[in-house]
């Protein structure tokens, strides 16, 4: 039981320690997000559509 209080105290001393993050930051981090998540789908879309090429060369056949 000691375990799970030192725990407790630690997570409240740690939420105490934190800040909140400024409006700013946060908008810059959520830039930042949808850019990668953007060029992520970008990158897999490409790929997609070139294998759709690909598989279209070959007569449907690979799929």
């Amino acid at each position: 039981m000691a375990l799970v209080q030192r725990k407790v105290s630690e997570i409240i001393q740690t939420l105490r320690l934190a800040k909140k993050t400024s409006r700013e930051d946060y908008n810059q981090h959520l830039r930042l997000v949808a850019l990668g998540l953007a060029a992520i789908g970008g990158i897999a879309f490409v790929i997609k559509l070139v294998a759709e090429f690909v598989s279209l060369g070959f007569g449907g056949k690979l799929s």
